[in-house]
C-alpha cells in the first residue's frame, strides 16, 4: 500500500493515508518506465553512424597525414609538380600548396580541417602553406604514437599549447628588422622551386612596392594588376606604372601614342539619354524633321564640346558612345575607350587619381586624372580583334600592373600565383618588419629551445613537448629528403649546429647540404601565423571523441 500525505485547506492538520484516484496513474508510469528500459531511445535515423574512442583519433590522424603526405614531394627549392585535372578538361601544372589544397574534392572531415587551414595561411601570408601542412600532419602523427603509449589528449594538447608559446618567442628572439634588400630576399624566397623566375621578378616586386609608396596610400594586394600578353618568354615581362586593359578602340583614327595625358573616367554612357517612357513626336514636313535631326545634333556636340572643354585627352566609360560625339573627339585628339567594367573603371581611377564621374554634365577640371604615356596596339584575336590599350608612366599611381609575358597559358596562371604569393610575403613584411632565415634553420632553433625547456618539466607534458620538436624537424626532413639526400642524417646534423652555443643559422640549401643560411629569409609573420594554425588544428582534432555520420559515411 503507498502512504501519500494530503494537506486539507480547512486546517494545518496533515492526514496519511491512500489517495486512490492517483494511485494507478503512478504505477502506470513505473511499468512503463521499467518497458523503456528494455528497448534504448533512438533520436537519429538508423542509417546514422557513430565513431567513438580512440578509433576517432586514428582516423583523423590517417586522414590528416594521407592529406599531408599528398604535399610532401612539392616542399622546398627542389620540389615537384603535380598534374590537377578536372572533368571539364582544364588542367593546372603546380607546386603551390593553396592551388593543391583549394583544388582537390575533399570528404573526409580531417581533410577539409586542414584545408580551411591552408586557406587561412594563404590569406594571411600568402605563403607557407605547404610547411603549415606538413607541420600539422607530423603533430596528429606524433600525438598518435603517444595516445598508443596511454597519454590522455588533453595532456598532449597541453605540452603542444606550452611548446607553441616557446616556438613564438624564439621567432622574437631570431627575427630582425626588415631591410630593402630582405625584401627582395623574402620575394625571391617565396617564389623559389616555382615556375615563375625569382632573380628575375623579386627586383620587379620590390620596384612596384616603392612605386607604390609614393602615393602615401595604403598598400594592398589590390593595388596590383596582373595581364598576359601571350607571346614571348617570362623575362620579357613588364612593370607598368598604370594598367594595361584589353578593349577594342572604338575609332581607327583615334589619337595614339598620347603624353602627359589627362585622363576623364566616366561611370556611364555618352550619348543622349533615352526617354524612359514611350513618346510619340509628329512630323509634318522636311522643315519639321530637319530641325528635330539638328536640335538633336546640337545636344551631341554640347556634350561633345563640355568633354573638349574639360581638356581631358583619354576618356574612359563604363557603357557606349554616341558615333557621331566619336568622330567628333577623334578629332579634336582625345582618345575614347568604351565599355569597361566596373572594376576597370575603378582600377584606372586609382592608378591615374582621377574622380570618376556619373554623368558628363558633372565634368569638372579637378575630376581628371594625369598618365605620361599612353599607346595602344591592334592586334587580331581568335575570337575577334582586340586592342592592347596601355596607361603608363602615371604620377603617384595607387595602383600598378605587371604585364606577364609567355606563349603557354598554363604556365603563365602559375607564373601570376607565385607573384601574387610573393606579394602577399612582402606585405606581410610591411604588416610585421620582421623576418627570420628559412631553409629549415628556425625550425630547428625552436627545436632545440622546446627539448631544453622540456627538462624543466616534470609531468607528462614533457614527452608532448618532445614529440613538438620532433614534429617541426619534420620541415628540414623534407627539405633533404626531396634534395636527395638522407633526411635522418640531415636532421642529425642540423640539430647538432643549433645548439644554443652556435651563433650562425644552419638550414638546407639547396643541394641538401647543412650549410649557413643568410638568403633564405621568411615574414616573422608568416611562422608565427603558420605554427598557431597548425597547433590550433591539431588541437581541435585530438579533442574530438565522437563523430557522428548523418548519412552514415
Amino acid at each position: 500500500m503507498i502512504a501519500l500525505e494530503i494537506r486539507k485547506e480547512e486546517g494545518e492538520k496533515v492526514e496519511r493515508g491512500v489517495d486512490r484516484r492517483n494511485l494507478l496513474p503512478w504505477l502506470r508510469g513505473i511499468f512503463m518506465s521499467e518497458a523503456n528500459k528494455a528497448s534504448p531511445v533512438r533520436i537519429v535515423k538508423d542509417q546514422t553512424r557513430t565513431t567513438s574512442g580512440t578509433e576517432v583519433q586514428e582516423k583523423m590522424i590517417a586522414a590528416a597525414r594521407v592529406f599531408s603526405d599528398i604535399l610532401r614531394p612539392t616542399y622546398g627549392p627542389r620540389g615537384l609538380d603535380k598534374m590537377l585535372y578536372k572533368t571539364d578538361g582544364n588542367r593546372a601544372v603546380t607546386n603551390d600548396g593553396a592551388r593543391i589544397v583549394s583544388e582537390l574534392l575533399v570528404k573526409h572531415p580531417a581533410a577539409k580541417m586542414m584545408v580551411s587551414m591552408g586557406e587561412t595561411q594563404e590569406e594571411i601570408s600568402g605563403d607557407g602553406v605547404t610547411g603549415t601542412l606538413l607541420v600539422c600532419g607530423s603533430l596528429l602523427e606524433e600525438a598518435s604514437r603517444l595516445m598508443s603509449r596511454g597519454l590522455h589528449p588533453l595532456t598532449i594538447v597541453e605540452g603542444y599549447r606550452k611548446s607553441l608559446e616557446i616556438s613564438i618567442r624564439t621567432v622574437d628572439a631570431r627575427s630582425r628588422p626588415v631591410n630593402e634588400d630582405d625584401l627582395e630576399r623574402v620575394a625571391h624566397t617565396a617564389m623559389t622551386g616555382k615556375s615563375a623566375n625569382p632573380d628575375f621578378f623579386a627586383p620587379l616586386l620590390v620596384e612596384s612596392l616603392e612605386v607604390l609608396k609614393q602615393s602615401g596610400h595604403a598598400i594592398s594586394t589590390e593595388s596590383f594588376g596582373m595581364t598576359k600578353t601571350g607571346v614571348g618568354t617570362q623575362i620579357e615581362s613588364r612593370l607598368i606604372r598604370g594598367i594595361q586593359l584589353k578593349k577594342r578602340v572604338p575609332s581607327a583614327d583615334s589619337p595614339n601614342n598620347l603624353e602627359n595625358a589627362n585622363v576623364l573616367v566616366i561611370r556611364g554612357d555618352i550619348k543622349i539619354r533615352k526617354m524612359t517612357r514611350t513618346a510619340e513626336v509628329r512630323i509634318s514636313d522636311s522643315d519639321e524633321l530637319d530641325s528635330f535631326i539638328q536640335a538633336e545634333m546640337e545636344r551631341k556636340m554640347k556634350i561633345s564640346s563640355t568633354i573638349e572643354r574639360s581638356s581631358a585627352d583619354l576618356v574612359l566609360c563604363g557603357g557606349e558612345i554616341d558615333r557621331d560625339i566619336l568622330h567628333e573627339l577623334s578629332r579634336s585628339g582625345t582618345l575614347v575607350i568604351q565599355e569597361l567594367d566596373s572594376s576597370e573603371i575603378e582600377q584606372v581611377a586609382l592608378c591615374t587619381n582621377s574622380i570618376v564621374v556619373d554623368s558628363v554634365m558633372d565634368i569638372d577640371d579637378s575630376m581628371l586624372g594625369k598618365a605620361g604615356a599612353v599607346r595602344w596596339v591592334r592586334r587580331p584575336s581568335t575570337d575577334q580583334t582586340e586592342d592592347t590599350i596601355e596607361i603608363d608612366d602615371c604620377p603617384s599611381p595607387r595602383l600598378v600592373s605587371f604585364a606577364i609575358s609567355g606563349t603557354s597559358d598554363t604556365s603563365t596562371e602559375e607564373t601570376i600565383r607565385c607573384i601574387h604569393d610573393a606579394i602577399r610575403s612582402i606585405l606581410a613584411c610591411e604588416q610585421d618588419p620582421r623576418v627570420v632565415t628559412g631553409a629549415g634553420s628556425i625550425y630547428a632553433r625552436i627545436a632545440n629551445d622546446i627539448r631544453n625547456a622540456s627538462l624543466l618539466e616534470s609531468g607528462r607534458e614533457r614527452l608532448a613537448m618532445e614529440a613538438y620538436a620532433r614534429a617541426l624537424e619534420t620541415i628540414p626532413f623534407v627539405l633533404a629528403t626531396n634534395a636527395g639526400r638522407e633526411g635522418l642524417d640531415a636532421v642529425l646534423e642540423i640539430r647538432t649546429k643549433s645548439r644554443d652555443e652556435v651563433k650562425e643559422e644552419f638550414g638546407v640549401s639547396e643541394d641538401g647540404t647543412i650549410s649557413i643560411i643568410e638568403e633564405v629569409l621568411h615574414p616573422a609573420l608568416s611562422t608565427i601565423s603558420s605554427l598557431e594554425a597548425a597547433v590550433e588544428t591539431t588541437v581541435a582534432m585530438l579533442r574530438i571523441d565522437q563523430v557522428v555520420s548523418a548519412r552514415g559515411d
